[in-house]
């Protein structure tokens, strides 16, 4: 279990809250929580919300980064 940095530091550049991003993309915001702390991993409909609303390639949820 590792601390997604790189989706953090993505969300805070866009000036974004981690309550915002999850009723972005229709999920609870705890749920958020524990992607970014690395506690659960998205699913591929979930990543694909979260990289469309922050930008980003969605299949970084899955590379070791």
């Amino acid at each position: 279990m590792q601390r997604r940095q790189w989706l953090v530091g993505i969300r805070e550049g866009k000036g974004y809250t981690q309550e915002q991003v999850a009723a972005l993309a229709n999920i609870k915001r705890a749920y958020y929580t524990q992607i970014e702390n690395g506690v659960r991993t998205p699913s591929v409909s979930v990543a694909q919300k979260i990289a469309a609303i922050l930008e980003f390639e969605w299949t970084f949820f899955f590379d070791d980064r």
